[in-house]
């Protein structure tokens, strides 16, 4: 196991886009989450040792939301490094998906992290979204392709 002073921790958040509807589906942390609590935010987590992040991005999502995705569905759109935590003194790095096609329909599938799934109108987002996801989805929205975001870094 590396030295935790080398340790960036990996993560995978999941733009779910109906593009038919034009909406995003999103979750709101629950009020006694630990991080960012009743904020909206995209499926996310982190990555187990010895997985590939786009495994992580179909778990995550299957166990946030019940929606099911194969990883040759998602699409690479942004980068977020995140600046230093304590379980990861290089700080996070997000890699955010898109996800066009899925089977099965939202829920809550961790109540006891996630207050609500719904989803969004793309042009009526909540202002009070996770603000280093609000970024990415932002930048997806907008066209802008794949991109990078410095979240944190400058104090």
């Amino acid at each position: 196991m590396p030295a935790l002073e080398s340790m960036t921790l990996l993560v995978a958040a999941v733009i779910v886009h109906d593009r038919t509807t034009d909406r995003i589906l999103l979750l709101q942390r629950g009020p006694r989450s630990a991080f960012a609590p009743g904020r909206w935010d995209l499926p996310t987590g982190k990555s187990e040792p010895g997985e590939p992040v786009t495994e992580t991005a179909v778990r995550e999502l299957r166990e946030e939301t019940g929606l099911t995705v194969g990883p040759d569905s998602l699409r690479a759109v942004h980068l977020v490094h995140g600046s230093q935590r304590p379980t990861a003194p290089n700080g996070f790095l997000t890699v955010v998906f898109a996800a066009h096609e899925w089977a099965g329909e939202p829920e809550n599938r961790e109540p006891e992290k996630h207050a609500q799934v719904r989803w969004f109108d793309a042009a009526a987002l909540p202002g009070n979204l996770v603000p280093s996801n609000a970024r990415a989805l932002r930048a997806y929205l907008d066209g802008n392709g794949p991109g990078l975001s410095l979240h944190g870094w400058d104090g």
